[in-house]
């Protein structure tokens, strides 16, 4: 699972002291461009950040702001918070080896970066603004498509093997989840906004693998089966760690809602990518020779964070995203 950790501080009014991300590509503000070799995705060329000032790619995997950005936006922030590994950069630490960094060293940053601010300003004064901040939390979809590469090449026929091998997919993912909210509780983390895995087999490129350009109904059962167990996990998780208060945004069903009605939210295309190569754009990588959409002010970061935030309560569960940054 690629994970990473970025913080930003911020005071006063209602919003959050402090905002904490753990994210997949999705949430991403450019901790990949921190990790050596040649197989790491990175978002610094174009067309990414074409619709920031000056057109420049600011290292999201977006035209703009993303998801995150969003979310931030919402509660009071500037926009997300900056990528932990370039803080750790400019302090003259080395560029990190890998193509992703584990879920582990993740935990461990965040346990370093409070550990600095215990050591600038005392427990007394951290702990309260770690209890307050809001714990962003994003994962999965990696693992699920990479999962659904792999049901491919094996090619199983047996319904019963593909259900075996999903259920010890979702045994790993939330396992690995479940220790990671625990480990953070410990260290002070009380708010979490979780966001569930969308309906990866609707995205371009699933749908350029069916000769009719239709979803995946496989790897989106997958998808459901995971968004279910990660919903069974915090429904449990609050009733064993006392003070955890947490909002999970539905983005599966949000997704669902806008391919079974596209024009309710102004969308004209559901099946294409915005920037991209060959038949439903998916055929390729995003490039400066791509085409690219036109019609970018439709495409659903902004939207998703705001039915988060304070949208339609079928939305988020228990609470919205507002509510968990002003529960106290």
């Amino acid at each position: 699972m690629q994970a990473l950790i970025s913080t930003v501080a911020a005071g006063g009014g209602a919003r959050p002291p402090e905002m904490f991300v753990f994210r997949s590509s999705i949430l991403d503000v450019g901790n990949n461009n921190y990790l050596r070799g040649a197989a790491v995705d990175r978002a610094n060329s174009p067309y990414n950040g074409v619709d920031f000032s000056g057109s420049i790619p600011i290292e999201r995997f977006s035209n703009g702001y993303n998801i995150a950005d969003y979310i931030a936006k919402n509660m009071g922030f500037a926009c997300s918070p900056p990528p932990y590994l370039s803080l750790a950069h400019s302090s003259s630490s080395p560029l990190n080896a890998g193509n992703t960094v584990p879920l582990s060293k993740e935990v461990k940053y965040f346990g370093a970066t409070k550990a600095k601010m215990v050591a600038a300003v005392g427990p007394d004064t951290v702990n309260p603004v770690i209890s307050r901040s809001i714990f962003l939390i994003g994962m999965g979809n990696n693992d699920l498509y990479v999962f659904a590469a792999s049901e491919r090449v094996q090619n199983r026929s047996d319904a019963e093997q593909r259900r075996d091998a999903a259920a010890a997919l979702y045994g790993s993912l939330i396992s690995n989840y479940s220790a990671t909210v625990t480990e953070v509780y410990s260290l002070g983390a009380r708010k979490f906004a979780i966001i569930n895995v969308w309906l990866l087999g609707c995205v371009p490129g699933e749908r350029v693998l069916s000769p009719t350009g239709a979803c995946s109904d496989i790897l989106n059962q997958v998808v459901a089966g995971f968004n279910e167990a990660l919903g069974s996990l915090l429904v449990d998780l609050a009733s064993r760690l006392p003070g955890l208060v947490y909002s999970l945004g539905d983005s599966f069903g949000f997704t669902e809602d806008i391919l079974a009605n596209p024009g309710a939210s102004g969308y004209t295309d559901v099946a294409s990518t915005c920037c991209g190569v060959g038949r439903l754009g998916a055929e390729a990588w995003c490039t400066r020779n791509s085409t690219l959409c036109v019609n970018r002010d439709q495409w659903t970061a902004f939207l998703i964070a705001q039915a988060f935030y304070d949208g339609p309560s079928k939305y988020t569960t228990p609470i919205n995203f507002m509510q968990l940054a002003q529960s106290s």
